[in-house]
């Protein structure tokens, strides 16, 4: 029994030190071209562009979306907008009524119903490009307010290079000075996107277009072989098609498109959940295929494996947990985790102080919630695990929705409406590995196996972290007031001017929006 234990540790602690060096590899890879600017082409003329909007019940949010996307400076005529609509509830009423105000305006834009739900979001993707008439595809999904410009900064690089399928912008934030748990999403969707993405497109690596804010080549598309439902990562899978079929993907940096962070645990949860299953999936569809597809280079294909199989770190981190415990228990010999620290937490840690560094000025104070975010990256290994576990099963398609509720400043509520999400089973179960994790510990301490304490209290800490917050999210609202975000704390001290800054932020957006109309 030792034995099968020793090596399943030692097998998920090898695997985990070779992805951890893999993202310290991509932070080097992202400083070598740190440096390169991507030139936005002369545009002669504007051809056609159709905007896709992708919606699933999104009542707080819809006519934002809708405003924003008709306020993109494009010439009317050269603009189709498609709002596409599979909700069950009172957003097709809003929606509708936002479109037709539109369409008095002169806007060609439509909503766009389905019989039913097939395929989801591809589904919905697809039927809504069996109707467009533009050559160029932009999607923006339902918690994004894209700039007025970002047609203007995205098109021309298209129609400049006749091999490029793909334009991918960075994802801003509306709300990330929420909560502790916004800023620890913005910090790690920073790291995603200055880093990973800049590394893995400047060195002509596999990169994907991440399902929003972005527009596609109609021709790539339909080569490619269009929109697939199989997956719970249609993005993804369709920008691994186009690749392998010798198409070019750009990601600029540099052109943000803001959007909403979940503010709920739950919504957060959800969203990582469909993320890791749906990147497995993939990985299961595709994987041979990036390994035999002729012509790509070798580092190429290791790459991308590595890429898709992400969220496999997940697994690897909890067989570490379950099976040190025991095996401490056991007296067992087993090999010391150091190489697993070495890499697997100092890579983390160069990728997002270089994202902060990269974005802001005052970088050191934002990069200060890594240590939330460490604890939300880890404490969410279970439901992310699950996620892996169920795709390996093949268990499923359904497509659950992250709920967005128009939080933008600290004035704002979620707790009282609708889209709220309820507490489910896995928050116990968390808080039960972080007792397993505490009371290895307490065993390591007494055995003194010192050098395991840091693994184990970090994991103690972070499954009762998400575990709790997993709890507190789910108290009636009555019973914890809506008038602040939860878990907002360390930001009491500086209340009258963070609330002060972010209402002028919100009265910023909201009037911006008003112009538009």
């Amino acid at each position: 029994m030792s034995g099968l234990l020793t090596l399943i540790y030692f097998v998920s602690a090898c695997a985990l030190a070779i992805y951890g060096f893999n993202i310290l590899l991509t932070a080097g890879l992202y400083w070598r071209k740190r440096k390169i600017k991507s030139e936005t082409p002369p545009l002669s003329d504007q051809p056609r562009v159709t905007v896709q909007l992708p919606i699933y019940n999104e009542l707080y949010v819809v006519e934002r979306l809708i405003d924003a996307a008709a306020a993109l400076a494009w010439r009317r005529d050269r603009l189709q907008i498609q709002v596409l609509d599979d909700s069950d509830d009172e957003t097709t009423a809003i929606a509708r009524a936002r479109v037709e105000y539109h369409r008095q305006r002169g806007y060609d834009i439509a909503l766009i119903r389905r019989a039913d739900r097939a395929g989801f979001k591809a589904g919905a993707l697809a039927a809504g490009l069996a109707r467009a008439t533009g050559e160029f595809v932009a999607v923006f999904d339902a918690d994004f307010v894209p700039p007025r410009d970002f047609l203007k900064q995205t098109i021309p690089h298209l129609v400049a290079q006749p091999n490029l399928g793909l334009v991918q912008t960075r994802w801003g934030h509306l709300n990330d000075e929420y909560s502790l748990l916004t800023r620890a999403e913005a910090l790690a969707l920073d790291g995603h996107f200055v880093i990973e993405q800049t590394a893995r497109h400047r060195n002509d690596l596999f990169f994907n277009f991440n399902g929003t804010a972005g527009v596609w080549r109609r021709a790539c598309i339909e080569d490619a072989g269009g929109w697939h439902g199989d997956t719970l990562s249609e993005d993804l899978d369709l920008s691994y098609r186009a690749q392998m079929r010798g198409w070019k993907f750009l990601f600029l940096p540099d052109v943000v498109a803001p959007a909403e962070l979940p503010p709920q645990i739950h919504a957060y949860k959800r969203q990582q959940f469909r993320w890791a299953k749906g990147s497995t999936q993939v990985l299961l569809k595709l994987g041979a295929q990036v390994l035999t597809t002729p012509g790509l280079a070798l580092f190429k294909r290791v790459e991308g494996i590595l890429h898709l199989s992400g969220y496999l770190m997940n697994v690897l981190m909890l067989a570490l947990l379950l099976t040190l415990v025991p095996l401490m228990l056991l007296d067992a010999r087993f090999p010391d985790v150091m190489m697993y620290f070495c890499f697997a937490m100092f890579g983390p840690v160069v990728v997002y102080a270089l994202s902060q560094r990269a974005l802001y000025r005052d970088w050191q104070t934002r990069f200060r919630f890594f240590a939330i975010l460490l604890l939300l990256g880890t404490g969410i290994a279970l439901s992310n695990s699950l996620a892996v576990m169920e795709a390996f099963a093949r268990r499923g398609n359904t497509f659950r929705r992250t709920p967005k509720f128009r939080v933008e400043n600290e004035s704002d509520a979620w707790q009282s409406k609708r889209y709220a999400l309820p507490l489910s089973w896995d928050a116990f179960a968390e808080l039960a590995l972080a007792v397993y994790a505490l009371l290895g510990a307490a065993i390591a301490w007494q055995q003194h196996l010192v050098w395991t304490l840091p693994f184990l209290l970090l994991y103690a800490a972070s499954f009762a972290f998400v575990g709790g917050l997993s709890l507190l999210h789910s108290l009636p609202a009555r019973r914890r007031g809506v008038a602040l975000p939860i878990f907002d704390f360390p930001f009491r001290a500086q209340k009258i001017e963070s609330t002060r800054i972010a209402q002028t932020r919100s009265t910023n957006r909201k009037s911006a929006i008003q112009n538009r109309k």
